[in-house]
This record gives structure tokens, C-alpha cells and sequence, in this order.
């Protein structure tokens, strides 16, 4: 009965139009208020507690990393030391988004500035070569939700926080499920290349690819950096958050020297606005998650999915099912704060390791943001890329499906994850 009404609650004030943040809140109060529990010093100490977690730091300071780096040159140069080694060859510019996706995603984090980064340089450049438009604006979009899979994750750091699981573990366990990621795109984009009627660039000499290499070095430092640090115990994921912002400054201001006052103005500003977004959710979620443990819903779901506690496979596969279907309707962030206080009991229950549950569940989460009708990476790709959003839903098809393809191997065949992610501990 109460799990009936959070989800009515939820879903009806979300269709309303009430941001999200506040329909988490009042799904909570709509539970205090069913269950006679109602206090306001609850709902205040709840959302407080939600905000104030040291953790939490590190989101504001991988946002300014990903931030600095794009308005700092390390995202262009990735790409043009992306283009020097593999642009001449068939689709070339195609592998250069998968392989720029790949190594923005080890700097930033962030799926949606990732996205608007390779799009606003690559696209351009597919459109006048011959590529479709639709078909580079899906490419970017795949590539670009690398970056809540790869460390540094603001994902990982969300569901770690939530689900009181080692978030350093995430981080490394997530290194592997990445790169597969990459490949699965790899091999798509193969078949699709062999339809596009564009021009092939001219190799590039040794002499420009190595001057290149140096001047994108820098930027391949920073995961260097990032993973030893983490790897060694150098530092925690929220001090290597500080570590990549102050890189990404340094880099931008001393080296490339592409920084100055006006974009570290927008930077900063633009990091404030997202962070307070993703930290409302946070906050008010937690009224939310407290009123879940308390009515024990959590329990009345598993009551549901009791027939597959035994199966463990069949119980990951159910629930990364709903989690794909919510994908179509709600952002990033709040699936991974709706569903991870209702799942995460469920699944220590059946035994599963919740690092392993974080990186699959993460993974689909990322999937959701390109899959239609809300997809915000498909958006911002659709707005950057100047397509409309229908040549971007068709042109998301084939990679979408690949994803989906790695997704369904992941729960089949758990050692995807678990194996590599022990060679890191």
C-alpha cells in the first residue's frame, strides 16, 4: 500500500511539472502523512542531512574540472591528437569521437559536458566531410555517456553516497565496463562507417602526430593522476576531485595559457548552477529515503521480487529492466536517488556484490539519458549539433543497441566487472 503511494505520489507530481527534487520531497511527506508520522523538524533534519556529507564535495569539484578543462584547450587538443592517429582512416572521424569520448570521460565526469564538448567541435567537421548529421549527433551522444561509467564519476559518487558503498571501489570497478563501452562502439561504428558516402582525411605525419601527442599530454596526465592517486592511496576521491580542478586551472592558465578571468568567471558560475541542482536532489531525496526505510518498502518490493532472490541473474535482469523503462522518463540523478534505498536491500539480500550492482546500475542509468522521449544528452547533442531531435533519436538507433547488447552481457556474465576490478585492489 505505501509503496503504492510514493509511486503515485512521485509519478503525479512529476507529471504536473514539479521539478523533481521537490516531487521526491513531497512523496516523502505523502507517506508521513498515510502513516500518521508527519513532522516538519523531520522533513528539515532529513534534507539537511542529505546536503552535509563530506563526499559531496567532490561533485562542485569535478564539475569545475570538466568546466576548466573545456574552456582551458584540453578538450580541443584531445580531440585533434584523437584526429592525428586514426582521422585517415574510413569513418576516421568517427573513431576520433569514440576515442575523444573515451578520454574526456577519464577527466570530467560529467555525460552532458562531455557531450556538448565533442559535438560542438566534431560535428561540424563530420557535417562538412559528408558525414549523416543525424548519425554523428547519435555517435556524440553514445560517446559522451562514457563519462559516468569511467572514474572520476559524478555517478559513483551519487550512488556511493546513497548507498553507503565504497566509492573508490566504484571508481576502479568501473574502469573496465568503460573501455567496453568504447569498444561496443568501435565495432558499431565499423558496420555504420561502411554506409557513410565522406571524405577520408589525409595521414598525418609522424613529425605532427608527436607534437601533437606532447601538447595533449598534459591533458592525458590528469587520469594518470587521478586513478594512482586513487589506486595507491594517494588521496580520497573527494581530495582527487580538488586535485582535477586545480590540474585542469593549472594546465588551462600556465601551459595552454588559454584561460583567463572571463572564462574562469563563467566556469565558476556555471559549476554553481549545477551543483545547486544536483545537490537539491541530494537533499530533498533524503526525506524521501528516509521515509522508504521506515515504511519499508524496500521490503514490500522484495515481498515481489521473492521468487527471484534465488535467482540472482533474473533479479538483476528485472530490476535493470525497470531502471531502463524510467530512463525513458526521468533524468540521471534521480533514478539513481529513487531506486538505490529500494534496490541496494534487495540486492544484499540476494547475495549480489553491491560494487558490481553500482557499476551495472550506473551503466544503465547512462543509458537512459539518450534514450527517447527525455534523453538529455539526446537534447543537448540536438541543440549543439543543430539537428532536430528526431535525426538524433534515428541516428542514436544502432549504438543504443550496442549498448544495450554490453548491458545484457554484464548481468549474464558478472566476471566482466568483478574479475578486472580486482586487479586494481
Amino acid at each position: 500500500m505505501t509503496a503504492a503511494i510514493f509511486l503515485g505520489s512521485l509519478l503525479g507530481l512529476i507529471a504536473l511539472g514539479l521539478p523533481i527534487a521537490f516531487a521526491l520531497m513531497f512523496a516523502g511527506i505523502a507517506l508521513m502523512l498515510v502513516t500518521g508520522q508527519f513532522d516538519s523538524q523531520i522533513v528539515v533534519q532529513n534534507a539537511i542531512a542529505g546536503a552535509d556529507n563530506f563526499v559531496l564535495m567532490a561533485v562542485p569539484f569535478f564539475i569545475l574540472a570538466g568546466e576548466l578543462m573545456n574552456a582551458g584547450g584540453m578538450s580541443k587538443r584531445i580531440v585533434e591528437m584523437a584526429s592525428a592517429f586514426v582521422g585517415h582512416l574510413r569513418g576516421g572521424l568517427g573513431y576520433v569521437a569514440i576515442g575523444a569520448g573515451l578520454l574526456l570521460a577519464s577527466l570530467s565526469g560529467s555525460a552532458v559536458a562531455d557531450t556538448a564538448a565533442l559535438a560542438a567541435i566534431l560535428v561540424p567537421m563530420m557535417r562538412q566531410a559528408g558525414y549523416d548529421p543525424g548519425r554523428a549527433c547519435g555517435l556524440m551522444a553514445a560517446s559522451g555517456i562514457i563519462a559516468p561509467v569511467i572514474p572520476p564519476s559524478i555517478g559513483f559518487l551519487i550512488f556511493g553516497v546513497t548507498a553507503n558503498v565504497s566509492i573508490t571501489r566504484l571508481f576502479l570497478a568501473g574502469i573496465v565496463p568503460g573501455m567496453l563501452m568504447g569498444l561496443a562502439l568501435v565495432v558499431t561504428w565499423w558496420f555504420v562507417a561502411r554506409t557513410q558516402q565522406a571524405a577520408v582525411a589525409p595521414r598525418v605525419a609522424w613529425k605532427r602526430r608527436l607534437r601533437l601527442l606532447g601538447q595533449g599530454g598534459w591533458a592525458l596526465m590528469m587520469p594518470v593522476i587521478i586513478v594512482g592517486g586513487l589506486r595507491f592511496g594517494i588521496f580520497t576521491p573527494t581530495e582527487s576531485a580538488v586535485v582535477a580542478a586545480a590540474y585542469a586551472l593549472f594546465v588551462g592558465l600556465v601551459v595552454y595559457r588559454e584561460l583567463n578571468w572571463r572564462n574562469i568567471y563563467d566556469s565558476l558560475l556555471s559549476t554553481a548552477r549545477t551543483t545547486a541542482v544536483v545537490l537539491l536532489l541530494a537533499a530533498l531525496a533524503m526525506v524521501a529515503s528516509y521515509m522508504i526505510t521506515i515504511t519499508d518498502i524496500s521490503g514490500q518490493v522484495g515481498g515481489w521480487l521473492q521468487t527471484l532472490t534465488e535467482h540472482p541473474t533474473l533479479l538483476l535482469a528485472a530490476m535493470m529492466a525497470v531502471v531502463f523503462f524510467a530512463g525513458m522518463v526521468l533524468d540521471f540523478i534521480p533514478i539513481v536517488l529513487i531506486f538505490t534505498p529500494v534496490f541496494l536491500p534487495i540486492i544484499k539480500a540476494a547475495e549480489i556484490d553491491p560494487v558490481y550492482f553500482g557499476v551495472v546500475f550506473i551503466m544503465n542509468c547512462s543509458i537512459g539519458m539518450i534514450t527517447p522521449p527525455v534523453g538529455v544528452v539526446l537534447n543537448v547533442v540536438s541543440s549543439v549539433g543543430k539537428v532536430s531531435m528526431t535525426e538524433a533519436v534515428r541516428g542514436i538507433g544502432p549504438f543504443l543497441v550496442a549498448l544495450v547488447l554490453l548491458l545484457v552481457l554484464l548481468i549474464l556474465f558478472p566476471a566482466l566487472v568483478t574479475v578486472p576490478a580486482e586487479w586494481w585492489r
